[in-house]
């Protein structure tokens, strides 16, 4: 449950003002907005002029379902909640995956996701959608760019020594951190490579690099993107009372996020490994667990029992 902010709350506990490292971050931030937005739109253009093949489509769908789940199941559940235990080797590897999507360091992501939690919906949470003025139309638009993009250009960076000290103090996830350059440029250059061997030409390594490449971090990037956006402004919350914040279940959105768009469950529920609790919400991410667990890759997974989930929806099933 989302804690309550205080009126007039200082926010200097939960962030701290890095002008410097703000400008870095600030510059990686724009063009990882812009640049494969920009190679995105040229790879549309070059499918519908000269076609688009199963080798650019296998390269991204590939490169797609790899570093979500290095998001998913690794930045988010793993290092994130801590909703189970791994081997130093299956951790670097979820690093590595959840590196390449280009959202960020694990550290700061880890700190940015935990302050999420802390303060849902309240001031100080970094990409609220609910906390921008005005009304109508033009608030839900300001919302859901305030949600999406905009909140990766403030000048508070959340508080590493409150939310992740225990990341901080981890040598692996603080390795990992440190690679975390050389682990994204490892994503751009893996399929540039496999294309260029597929087709045996430098054609092929370009289009490698194009949609298993660029294309691959804009789509994995703005869809995860919509779980700070879009779901805590359209879907069902079924836990509305426990959450007391806007987080929804968007189903599409967990279709394409691999589990990723049910909020409302995950909020109300944060340590759960499986964030899809009904056989209509899909979670292929809870999935990827399961089967990890099955072969002794992951271990002391934590799942909600059914009836304490069934005792929190009271009569607030549905309410959109």
């Amino acid at each position: 449950m989302a804690n309550e902010t205080m009126p007039g709350l200082d926010m200097s506990p939960y962030t701290v003002a890095g002008p410097t490292e703000r400008r870095r971050l600030r510059t990686v931030a724009g063009l990882i907005i812009v640049v494969p937005f920009l190679a995105t739109i040229l790879a549309i253009y070059l499918a519908f002029t000269q076609g688009i093949g199963w080798m650019e489509i296998g390269i991204f769908l590939t490169g797609y379902l790899l570093t979500v789940m290095g998001l998913t199941v690794g930045f988010h559940r793993h290092f994130a909640h801590r909703s189970f235990d791994t081997s130093p080797a299956m951790r670097m590897v979820l690093g590595a995956l959840g590196s390449m999507a280009g959202q960020g360091p694990i550290i700061w992501w880890v700190a940015t996701h935990r302050r999420h939690h802390r303060l849902s919906d309240q001031e100080g949470d970094p990409h609220s959608p609910q906390l921008v003025e005005g009304s109508g139309l033009w608030r839900v638009i300001k919302g859901f760019w305030q949600g999406h993009i905009a909140w990766m250009f403030s000048d508070r960076i959340s508080n590493w020594g409150m939310f992740a000290r225990d990341m901080m103090n981890d040598r692996q996830v603080f390795r990992i951190h440190q690679l975390y350059f050389p682990f994204f440029f490892l994503g751009l250059l893996l399929p540039t490579v496999a294309g260029g061997l597929i087709a045996g030409s430098w054609q092929g390594a370009f289009l490698g690099f194009l949609w298993g490449g660029l294309v691959r971090i804009c789509v994995v990037d703005h869809v995860l993107w919509c779980v700070g956006s879009i779901c805590h402004m359209v879907g069902l919350r079924p836990y509305v009372h426990r959450t007391r914040d806007h987080s929804t279940n968007n189903l599409l959105v967990a279709l394409v996020g691999c589990g990723e768009g049910l909020q409302n469950n995950h909020h109300a529920f944060p340590r759960d490994a499986f964030h899809g609790f009904r056989w209509y919400e899909p979670d292929l991410g809870a999935l990827v667990i399961r089967m990890l667990k099955a072969v002794g890759l992951v271990w002391n997974v934590v799942e909600t029992p059914e009836d304490k989930r069934k005792a929190a929806l009271g009569d607030d099933r549905a309410v959109a």
